[in-house]
């Protein structure tokens, strides 16, 4: 007789995965995996954490919400090199591949992130010396990724912080204040939120109604329209 493996279970067989490519790469390297049926908690392994300041029972990333949410992982098995930073301030070069089940659903995701801080200081210092105009836009701030080049990832270190992060950086968008914005701005922005994974999170629906000002209610009422 078969016995099927819970997602726990099989997530946990990548532990020893996780381990070996920390290995490989040295303590530069931040090696995560992430249960994202569990967003809220979702690391269960990590090394090298204080690369991004995480530690197991932290959230998932924003990018995995919106990987989630857009359901981008379907026709892909992982995305790599793009840029990603945590609280350190540090520039990271980030890669995620994701774990499936038998239906082709996400259960979770191993995520390898080089610290490059220092790599990019020493390339500053080599072009200062060399003093040979790049024709190539070699700006600091890019990174070619595989796939989209709009992909960028903020790690934080707890749920608070992370639905914080969405909220304003989708209210940064509008020249108004959220207690002056109309009804309909202010479904515009659970709509976006809605998009990027916002209301997959615990607490989700009242953090937002609070930057709003409305009640929980109303949020739900937006939701419903929106859907």
């Amino acid at each position: 007789m078969m016995v099927m493996l819970t997602n726990t279970e099989k997530l946990k067989q990548y532990i020893p995965m996780v381990h070996f490519i920390a290995e490989i790469m040295g303590e530069n390297c931040e090696v995560v995996l992430h249960d994202v049926t569990n967003p809220d908690h979702s690391i269960i392994e990590i090394v090298n954490g204080q690369i991004s300041g995480r530690k197991i029972n932290s959230p998932i990333t924003d990018l995995a919400l919106k990987i989630i949410k857009e359901k981008s992982y379907k026709d892909r098995d992982y995305i790599c090199n793009y840029k990603s930073s945590s609280k350190t301030i540090n520039t990271l070069r980030s890669s995620s591949y994701f774990i499936k089940d038998e239906s082709n659903q996400i259960i979770g995701m191993i995520c390898v992130n080089v610290d490059i801080t220092d790599f990019i200081k020493a390339r500053n210092i080599l072009d200062q010396v060399i003093m040979i105009e790049n024709p190539k836009n070699d700006s600091v701030e890019q990174i070619k990724p595989v796939h989209d080049p709009n992909l960028y990832e903020n790690f934080e270190e707890n749920i608070e912080d992370l639905l914080s992060s969405l909220i304003k950086g989708v209210l940064s968008e509008y020249d108004v204040p959220a207690e002056r914005m109309s009804p309909q701005e202010k479904i515009d922005v659970v709509k976006k939120l809605n998009e990027k994974g916002a209301f997959l999170l615990k607490g989700g629906v009242s953090e937002v109604a609070k930057y709003l000002d409305v009640s929980e209610a109303t949020i739900y009422r937006y939701l419903h329209k929106i859907k």
